[in-house]
């Protein structure tokens, strides 16, 4: 199972990216488990300073607009 850690304060693109992620998760076969962070202090400890922060492994994979959907499907499959 590969944790998604996503970091975010509820906005719209936030929820879009979760959307997003789980779809393509859904798709591919693969299990996710997404974690949602909606507290700022932890958030700018992760080192994302644009909502939504797509983290994994301890890795900044994206951040500030909802990621393509290409870019998911890769995130997943490495």
């Amino acid at each position: 199972m590969k944790e998604i850690k996503l970091y975010g304060t509820g906005c719209g693109k936030t929820v879009a990216t979760a959307a997003l992620v789980e779809e393509v998760a859904k798709e591919l076969g693969v299990e996710v488990r997404l974690v949602k962070i909606e507290n700022l202090e932890r958030i700018f400890q992760a080192g994302v300073m644009a909502n939504p922060g797509v983290v994994i492994a301890g890795q900044v994979m994206h951040q500030g607009s909802v990621p393509e959907r290409s870019q998911v499907a890769a995130w997943l499959a490495s």
